[in-house]
């Protein structure tokens, strides 16, 4: 026979110690490590996480917008001579230097016009030779320079000079060279072809300097200038922005979107592997980008990554990794720009309760509970000067 009041009684003695004796929390106290086991605090396992640095700088608040990537330099080059195209250096997506062949003609006709025109040049020269001599039977010693003048005309000795020069620029032009570094977008000739003055040969890109042309509301014109700050974000990107600098506020306003021009410039690191400036693969010609531009910059301020604050029991907070631990620290946000955020004094204190270099955390810190131990595993610091 199963005897239930008994196995009630012994459940009863053995629940009546877990509760005994634990005092009630007072209302606002941070909880202990070990109060909730159901979040990261009941564990004494240091959970990974991601922080960055407290910084003291500028707060840039921005204004957003859209705009298109455009390079500073397109190049379309076209054939200037006819020939035949002998050799192709290059292949669509190949960097080139500036001066770098990217075509070449055969260069044999040319050469053959060269020594062409070298000889008819000697021969004037003859001409003008034998043209002096029979003048001066004829002119007294005081038309000497008029006398050399008619000579070299009548000889032909400037028209062979003139065609020597063409025909030697001619053999220049039968190797086709990249303006400016960059790279090849697109080739339109092969090996063996025959090629006509302004026939397509190559379109070179210049992906070193960019912009990146803007649309900003007429409301907001007033408050972009150029020298300003302006991060851009495309999907390549992946969350970090490229940064740019404004160069210009063009003046006409569009009379149907209400909206003016911002040219924002930017410059793309190089590879010093190949010495060739070439883009990093986040921003490239034609692509959309999101903007935010610099239109107020408050100076001299704490900042913390915006997604370093968050909310419990309706008081922003941030943790601060002390000692391996995650501890929970209430602040007073001030303005913010969506991607960092400025803290204030304490209100009763006057105090910044965080100090720069502080490691605040960015991710993984959404269910933490104070004191929780943690590993910090990607940390950027952004309160050292570079």
């Amino acid at each position: 026979m199963i005897r239930y009041p008994s196995l009630l009684l012994a459940a009863t003695l053995l629940a009546t110690p877990a509760c005994k004796g634990k005092p009630a929390q007072a209302e606002g106290e941070k909880p202990t490590s070990g109060e909730d086991p159901g979040l990261a605090g009941g564990s004494s396992l240091a959970l990974p996480v991601a922080g960055e640095a407290v910084r003291r700088g500028d707060l840039v608040l921005t204004i957003a917008t859209t705009g298109q990537v455009r390079s500073e330099a397109v190049a379309a080059l076209k054939g200037e001579i006819n020939g035949t195209v002998e050799e192709v250096l290059v292949r669509p997506g190949s960097q080139v230097r500036k001066g770098d062949p990217i075509v070449r003609l055969d260069t044999r006709p040319f050469d053959l016009a060269v020594r062409e025109a070298e000889a008819a040049l000697a021969e004037a020269n003859i001409r003008f030779q034998g043209n002096l001599a029979s003048d001066s039977i004829l002119l007294g010693p005081g038309q000497e320079g008029e006398r050399r003048k008619n000579a070299l005309a009548l000889s032909g000795v400037p028209t062979a000079e003139v065609r020597l020069e063409k025909a030697k620029l001619d053999r220049e032009r039968a190797t086709i060279t990249a303006p400016f570094d960059g790279v090849v977008d697109r080739l339109s000739i092969s090996a063996g072809e025959r090629l006509s003055p302004g026939q397509d040969v190559a379109t070179v890109v210049d992906v070193t300097h960019l912009r990146v042309e803007a649309q900003v509301l007429e409301h907001d014109l007033p408050y972009v200038r150029p020298g300003g700050e302006a991060l851009i974000s495309t999907p390549a990107t992946q969350g970090a922005p490229v940064r740019g600098r404004i160069t210009a506020v063009l003046p006409l306003v569009d009379s149907t979107s209400r909206a003016g021009r911002v040219v924002v410039s930017v410059v793309t690191p190089s590879l010093a592997r190949t010495g060739v400036r070439t883009y990093a693969g986040a921003l490239q010609p034609g692509m959309y980008a999101d903007l935010r531009l610099e239109a107020t910059r408050l100076p001299n301020r704490i900042i913390v990554p915006a997604r370093a604050v968050i909310e419990r029991d309706g008081r922003p907070l941030v943790f601060v990794v002390k000692g391996g631990r995650a501890q929970w620290v209430y602040i007073l946000p001030g303005r913010s720009n969506g991607a960092e955020t400025e803290v204030l004094p304490d209100s009763s204190t006057g105090q910044i309760p965080v100090a720069v270099g502080d490691t605040v955390l960015t991710e993984g810190h959404l269910t933490l509970t104070h004191d929780a131990p943690v590993r910090v595993i990607s940390s950027l610091d952004r309160g050292k000067e570079p």
